[in-house]
């Protein structure tokens, strides 16, 4: 079965290898025992499913929860020569019966459903006569109320197990805490399912975090990085989304807003723009994202903190799906906690501690100063297995540590319990800065030991060391008025026995252009070999527009990259380039061979 397996990956996805576990969950998969699978975004974890369809007889369920990610699946496999098909209110009466008459005459290997029509009155017995093989449950997350994206509808999967007995279920999710996985596993009823968690670690992908402060100028230093590039920017709220489109438009990027509250029709015009490469950015709420399977996003920017580091891992995941360098930068302010505090007021009690929970982790990941890819997979009770990764602000020494933090946070804390835990950020930075604000001389705080004791720094710069340090948990913020308490921890800084680490303020930050090179993902190509790439990007976005479907799906960027390195001149050699199967090497093998022996010939 491994050899079979092999070949199918071969000739139909051109791949030579496994991505790491991959070799495992198809094994699994075809072994008929039940099985649990966690993936990151861009771990391939698609193919851990199709592979083995494509090797066993009969027809994979394969259940998703957005149209958009079924059509974006199954347009990638019919180009790759796979027999799917998908099952959803898009699909015309006409084209649904010759779905079922493929389905009941063998002719299909998968088939996608939602799990509103797979658990449907009736529809169950119909597909009974069908010779099932397996059933996979993509997104498995959402079947956890602990999940980053919890839908009730995926409840019902529950009964999967009553409905079709023995025939094995394999579920699959990029983003998954130990708590999620063991409730997938509950909820739907796997029996001694086979677990099998690759690293959350995304080494391709550079993360930055700063706080955003004048917004515009900070997003267009980041796109200009990425000239004519994809990227996705993320907003909390939706009227966020409409100015920062509109203001990128004027001025002179090609961007789209996408929201809920838009159209369905537009949403859908703008997804398809951003997929087919006719706008180079979209700006979204979380609304985006999930159903989108495009594997050449160079960047993605957040312009506000995410609600969940569940929720960034998989959001700033979008970028480099194909494998290639790409940029993460998270754009935070202190007050999108309390945004997204008062976003889930009216959740249930249990759901918003959970929230809650999430949402303080987050802030402490925005405030952290450790390496962001170990923050990460700390969450995810994972280790990186270098001390530094090479791949993110802090690591790469792009923000400077305060040299005596110890004594900076010492005189914080002091001030905050001096002020006996009864005021906010605002009044202990004033305090400590020596302000004449009247509240403060009329509650006589000018007489504290600690009044101007920090005179010599801005009162921004103060407040935000006091937002580190309650991200740290050195400091919280409690009751109603948000006011400063002491956590354990920051009374272990009073006493001298923990050092926090602090950064300095942004302006004093060290200038990070000359390490955020652009096209970082064509930096181990020679020039002349840059200037193929971009002929066969240009290639590929013809051969799509032709055919109505996205650029990416004809070749991803990691091989078009690949060919432009190895400048593959017929089509043995063609075969041998990451990414290209026997398929759709009849289907477009000789335009880029072609392009290839044209631009060495000029050379």
């Amino acid at each position: 079965m491994l050899k079979k397996i092999e070949k199918t990956l071969k000739q139909y996805w051109g791949y030579d290898e496994f991505r790491p576990l991959q070799k495992e969950a198809m094994l699994s998969a075809i072994s008929g025992r039940d099985s649990l699978v966690v993936l990151p975004t861009g771990g391939g974890k698609s193919l851990c499913f199709q592979v083995p369809a494509m090797s066993l007889d009969g027809i994979t369920l394969v259940i998703s929860p957005l149209i958009s990610l079924m059509k974006d699946q199954v347009d990638g496999l019919v180009d790759c020569g796979v027999p799917a098909a998908r099952l959803d209110s898009t699909v015309s009466p006409e084209d649904r019966t010759a779905i079922y008459r493929q389905a009941f005459a063998g002719e299909l290997k998968l088939l996608y459903l939602s799990p509103e029509r797979l658990m449907s009155k009736g529809f169950t017995d119909f597909i009974s006569d069908l010779n099932i093989t397996m059933v996979a449950v993509d997104e498995a997350h959402c079947v956890s109320m602990w999940g980053h994206d919890f839908r009730p509808e995926y409840r019902q999967l529950g009964r999967l197990k009553q409905i079709f007995g023995a025939i094995p279920i394999h579920a699959y999710t990029a983003t998954a805490t130990g708590q999620v996985r063991d409730d997938i596993a509950k909820q739907l009823k796997l029996d001694k399912p086979e677990i099998l968690v690759g690293s959350f670690d995304r080494p391709n992908l550079f993360y930055r975090i700063m706080q955003r402060e004048n917004r515009m100028k900070q997003l267009k230093e980041i796109i200009d990085r990425h000239e004519g590039e994809s990227g996705i920017i993320y907003c909390i709220k939706r009227s966020d989304t409409e100015q920062v489109a509109k203001s990128l438009n004027k001025e002179g990027y090609k961007a789209l807003p996408y929201h809920a509250g838009l159209t369905d029709e537009k949403r859908r015009k703008h997804q398809d723009a951003f997929i087919k490469e006719k706008t180079d950015i979209i700006v979204a709420t979380i609304a985006f994202g999930m159903g989108i399977d495009k594997s050449n996003v160079r960047y993605v920017i957040h312009c506000g903190m995410p609600k969940s580091l569940e929720n960034y891992q998989q959001e700033s995941g979008r970028a480099g799906r194909d494998g290639l360098n790409s940029e993460c930068v998270l754009l935070y302010s202190p007050g999108d906690f309390a945004l997204w505090k008062s976003i889930m007021q009216d959740m249930p009690t249990e759901a918003l501690k959970i929230s809650e929970g999430k949402l303080s982790y987050m802030y402490s990941f925005c405030t952290g100063a450790t390496c962001r890819h170990q923050a990460i997979l700390n969450y995810f009770d994972q280790k990186l297995e270098n001390d530094n990764c090479q791949a993110c602000d802090i690591c790469l020494d792009e923000v400077e540590q305060v040299e005596d933090a110890l004594i900076v946070a010492q005189k914080i804390i002091s001030c905050v319990a001096r002020l006996n835990q009864s005021f906010g950020s605002n009044y202990t930075a004033e305090v400590l800065t020596g302000s004449n604000n009247m509240r403060l001389i009329m509650n006589r705080h000018q007489e504290l030991s600690t009044y101007g004791l920090m005179a010599e720094h801005k009162q921004p710069t103060i407040r935000n060391w006091i937002e580190q340090l309650v991200g740290q948990d050195y400091l919280a913020k409690v009751g109603e008025y948000h006011v400063l308490a002491i956590t354990k921890s920051g009374w272990e800084v009073l006493r001298g026995n923990i050092t926090p680490r602090l950064l300095k303020a942004s302006e004093k930050t060290k200038d990070t252009k000359s390490k955020a090179k652009p096209k970082a993902h064509l930096n181990d190509l020679s020039s002349g070999q840059i200037e193929l790439f971009e002929i066969l990007r240009q290639i590929r976005r013809e051969i799509a527009d032709k055919k109505g479907i996205p650029a990416y799906l004809i070749f991803n960027d990691a091989t078009l990259h690949d060919m432009a390195y190895q400048m593959p001149i017929d089509d043995e050699q063609l075969l041998q380039i990451h990414g290209v199967g026997v398929q759709k090497k009849s289907k477009y093998g000789k335009k880029f061979i072609k392009a290839i022996i044209k631009f060495k010939e000029s050379q």
